[in-house]
């Protein structure tokens, strides 16, 4: 399904919008990828929508990325006799393994390798930071905290670490059994929460076995310290904005958020900026206009993908959020400073044959009349570096293998199409053209770039470019064999 912008849309899936028709509904409406969230929902109810799904891809003949967001270890204070408790500032409060239900001087704490890392001077947030404690002494099973900012604490709520780099396991239990059972169902990406280190995504990559791509989320301060490093290790990225700003000053996000973005599209690897992006539209059928702001900001930025959380997973109005963020994102690239502040912002540094052919082809698209960037591609990686060109033109991507177009629904400008397996250029080419025509990207008269590598269906072998008439019989007359 061809769009008229080239971000994409991430939106997660939930009780407002988990049948047919809503799913349905929302992939028109604009939905490139949607989320399933292993937070929320049995094995059984993430099985029936990964099967509407693909269920909808089939019977609208569209490619959609499906990507299954693991929990990620959640730390969390037990329950308190009287459900809640209301801590004073300036007073004391003691987190501890006693699993004693609590009450305004202590609650349980049931996480052992927090208090093996705390130090005293190290903040405790909880309920995303509504009440702030600072440790004033510590050992192997307590923390005695003063009250910084007080608040209603109550069961279960959840406990940020933002000062310290936490011995915790890269995946719970939990986490490697959903991680099982979503590559089993067969998801294109795994998103990992609560990276730390590049470890992390190791342990995730080891456990998928290749059968899904690795996107880690970056929501602690020290994933934004080790970033280059988890950028390495990973297929793309999340900026997570919602536990980022928990644990880091509000102020610090925006300037963070604009550097990983400016980090991945180097790299060549996918980004999305996620979190309360249009939060209004859960309750309201329209935006804020600072929400709208927000999404552009994002879009400007060259991200390749912004993403809806609750608004299309529980909110009342969840087409109408997507179909808004659809209207954002075209109108924004309708825009000549959009242009302007993408190719200012254009990575040169290029190092191999790959780099080149993708440069060569965006710098001939845009100094001619070429209506698209054609590139085959068996494992994604060439349409990837096409799409860190950001060029003007479209690209569409042609691949034997329909995991690798599902995977690339989430790369910038991106339009995928399956095609048979080939093992000649000029039947490439051909078929390059035949797909640009069907697709509604050229016609008969125009011309367009192809790119490829031979040999055919060896993967990391672009290294071949021609600029080819949209006319087969011209391709016949000028290559006869």
């Amino acid at each position: 399904m061809r769009r008229l912008r080239n971000v994409k849309i991430v939106a997660t899936l939930g009780p407002a919008s988990d049948s047919y028709d809503m799913i349905e509904t929302l992939h028109k409406a604009g939905a490139d990828v949607f989320r399933l969230n292993m937070s929320h929902g049995s094995h059984e109810e993430i099985r029936e929508k990964h099967r509407i799904i693909r269920e909808v891809e089939e019977n609208l003949g569209s490619t959609i990325g499906i990507l299954a967001d693991l929990q990620g270890p959640k730390l969390r204070v037990g329950v308190f006799a009287g459900d809640s408790e209301q801590l004073v500032p300036g007073s004391s409060f003691r987190l501890d393994l006693n699993e004693q239900e609590g009450d305004s001087s202590r609650v349980n704490l049931p996480h052992p390798e927090i208090f093996q890392a705390l130090e005293p001077g190290a903040t405790l947030l909880v309920d995303d930071g509504k009440v702030r404690l600072k440790v004033r002494e510590c050992g192997s099973d307590f923390a005695d905290c003063e009250v910084v900012i007080g608040g209603i604490i109550s069961n279960r709520k959840g406990v940020n670490v933002p000062d310290v780099v936490l011995p915790l396991a890269a995946l719970s239990d939990k986490d490697r059994a959903d991680l099982e059972f979503v590559c089993g169902l067969g998801v294109d990406w795994l998103a990992l929460s609560f990276v730390q280190r590049p470890e992390d995504v190791a342990e995730a990559r080891d456990l998928a076995r290749g059968r899904a791509a690795i996107l880690s989320k970056i929501e602690k301060p020290s994933a934004v310290t080790r970033f280059e490093d988890i950028l390495d290790a990973s297929d793309g990225i999340m900026v997570a904005r919602g536990d980022l700003g928990v644990e880091l000053p509000v102020q610090n996000v925006p300037p963070i958020q604009k550097r990983l973005v400016r980090k991945c599209r180097t790299a060549g690897k996918p980004v999305i900026v996620a979190t309360q992006m249009l939060e209004s539209m859960i309750e309201s059928p329209m935006p804020t206009r600072a929400e709208v702001s927000d999404v552009a900001t994002a879009i400007y930025e060259g991200a390749d993908a912004v993403m809806l959380s609750a608004e299309s997973a529980a909110g009342s109005y969840p087409v109408q959020a997507v179909q808004t963020m659809n209207n954002v994102a075209t109108e924004v690239e309708l825009d000549p400073t959009y242009t302007q502040i993408i190719e200012s912002s254009r990575i040169a540094d290029r190092e191999t044959v790959a780099d080149a052919i993708v440069a060569a082809a965006r710098e001939i698209a845009e100094t001619t009349e070429i209506k698209a960037i054609c590139c085959f591609t068996q494992s994604g990686t060439t349409a990837v570096l096409t799409a860190r060109e950001r060029p003007r033109v479209p690209i569409i991507a042609l691949t034997p293998d329909v995991r690798t177009a599902r995977r690339l629904a989430l790369s910038w400008g991106t339009n995928c199409v399956i095609t048979p397996p080939l093992d000649r250029f000029k039947l490439a080419v051909v078929a390059a053209v035949k797909a640009a025509r069907a697709e509604g990207f050229a016609q008969a008269k125009d011309q367009i770039v192809v790119t490829a590598g031979v040999p055919f269906n060896v993967p990391g072998t672009t290294n071949i470019l021609r600029v080819a008439p949209c006319d087969e019989s011209l391709i016949f007359a000028s290559d006869p064999e």
